[in-house]
Order: C-alpha cells, then sequence, then structure tokens
C-alpha cells in the first residue's frame, strides 16, 4: 500500500521526530507537574523537598529514643533512612502513577499526549524529588552522626532503579484497576499498609527467622531496601537480592497496564 501523502503543509512525521515529539511532550508534562505541585515561587519547590526530608526526621528521631541501636551500623538515624527512602520513592511514584489519569483529564483531550505520557512524567518528577531529599538526608546524617559508609555508586543507583521500577509498575496496572474498579482503591489502602512493617525498615532481611525470610523474600520492597544498605554499609551481605525478580515483577506489572490503559483510555479518561 502507497503511503499515505501528507496533507499541503503539514508534512507527514518522520520516524526521528516521533520520539523527538515523545520527549517534549514528557518535558511540557513535567514542568506543569511541577508548576501545579510546587508553584511557581522559589519557596514552593524548597517545600517540596521539605515537607517529605521534614516527616522522615521526624520519625527517624522518634523511632530513634526507643532503638537506639541499629540491626548494623552505629546510626540508627542513618539505618532508618536507608530504609524509609526507596520505600517512600515506591510508594510516592505509584501513587502519582495510579492518579495521572484522574490529574490530568484535561490535557489528555489532546491527542499529542496519552495516558502514558502523564504517568511517567508523573513518576520522574516524583523520582528527582526523592533523589534531592535522599542526598540531603543521607549527607546530613553522615555529617551530623559522623557515619561512616562504604558507598557503592552502582548498588545505590540499581535500589533507585528498582524501586521506581517497580512503583511505576504497580501504579500503572492501580491507573486502570481504580478507574475500573473505585473500591479497589480502598482495599489496595488496607493491603498497602503491612508494607511499613515487613519490608525490612525496622531490622534486615538476615536477621529475620529463616522461616521468615522465606516469606520476606518474595516482598520486592524488603529486596530493593535490602539492596540500598549494601550500597552503604560494607559489612552487610544482600546475597538474596535477585534483580531479575524485582525487575519481573515490575516490567511484567507495566505491560499489562500499559496494555490495558492504551485500551481503554477513553474511558478511564470520562470517569
Amino acid at each position: 500500500m502507497p503511503p499515505t501523502p501528507a496533507l499541503p503543509g503539514h508534512p507527514l512525521p518522520t520516524p526521528r521526530a516521533v520520539p523527538l515529539q515523545r520527549l517534549r511532550v514528557l518535558f511540557a508534562l513535567i514542568l506543569r507537574d511541577m508548576s501545579a505541585k510546587f508553584g511557581r515561587s522559589v519557596g514552593g519547590y524548597l517545600w517540596a523537598v521539605a515537607e517529605p526530608l521534614g516527616g522522615i526526621v521526624l520519625l527517624a528521631v522518634a523511632f530513634s529514643l526507643a532503638l537506639r541501636t541499629p540491626p548494623i551500623g552505629t546510626s540508627f538515624l542513618f539505618f532508618y533512612a536507608t530504609g524509609i527512602i526507596p520505600f517512600t520513592l515506591y510508594g510516592n511514584i505509584a501513587s502519582s502513577a495510579a492518579g495521572a489519569v484522574r490529574n490530568n483529564r484535561g490535557l489528555l483531550s489532546y491527542s499529542v499526549v496519552t495516558p502514558l505520557d502523564a504517568v511517567l512524567a508523573g513518576a520522574i518528577l516524583e523520582l528527582l524529588t526523592m533523589s534531592v531529599v535522599a542526598l540531603l538526608l543521607f549527607g546530613g546524617i553522615i555529617l551530623v552522626d559522623d557515619v561512616a559508609v562504604n558507598f557503592e555508586p552502582v548498588r545505590v543507583v540499581r535500589s533507585f532503579t528498582m524501586a521506581a521500577a517497580l512503583g511505576i509498575g504497580v501504579g500503572t496496572l492501580n491507573c486502570v484497576l481504580f478507574g475500573f474498579f473505585p473500591t479497589w482503591k480502598n482495599i489496595w489502602g488496607v493491603l498497602n499498609r503491612p508494607l511499613f512493617l515487613v519490608s525490612g525498615i525496622f531490622f534486615t532481611f538476615n536477621s529475620a527467622p529463616p522461616a521468615m525470610q522465606t516469606v520476606l523474600w518474595y516482598n520486592p520492597l524488603s529486596q530493593i531496601i535490602g539492596e540500598l544498605r549494601a550500597g552503604f554499609y560494607g559489612s552487610y551481605r544482600a546475597d538474596y537480592v535477585s534483580d531479575l525478580y524485582v525487575f519481573g515483577i515490575a516490567l511484567s506489572l507495566f505491560v499489562v497496564g500499559a496494555y490495558l490503559l492504551r485500551r481503554h483510555g477513553s474511558f478511564l479518561i470520562e470517569q
């Protein structure tokens, strides 16, 4: 079949122009989300970092009063930070992706913007924000508590990548499920709460009883947190971490969610 001729004054997009257009759309959506979430003032951007940073510090201080000796290292503040940062990163990205269609209905009326663009833009913004929070939090605790770390940047980046991928996968699928089954949002909120206690934020995978380790291994968040701790604690062994398992779950959820989002995007936008 011969190619469809271009309309006068409207040349057909070249294959190279398509990904560039997608990048421009993503960049524009990220800027819009930043403006909507943080405002246009410098104070808004500072508050975007200060709010999660302050909340994490307050919780860390409160728990450190009861649990003074961490399972590894000498600083409970740092131990807690290495658990709560990847957990929060996953949760923020999953929440942003799940609400991408609902929060961007006006923009999704334009054919150039797809629901998946909104999902990815929100995830990228949350990843950038939490990266700044992590940098300030880890750096501050290391300076104040004089924490000795054995920094392995590859493992730290891998942990952040796994947390972001899992958040995108869970959030993309939930974006569809929340639209079709509104009650699922309440059910998911209840199911998600125990993760704070069973993902290894307050303990290490290696310190759990063998029977409990067998169950905890299937929780990808426990592996993500273990990978991050291995990137800061030279003595911590995280041989149980399986990149293939975590990325496999994340990719599977994302593929299913993206397919359903593409197939039923119009219905979800109209809800």
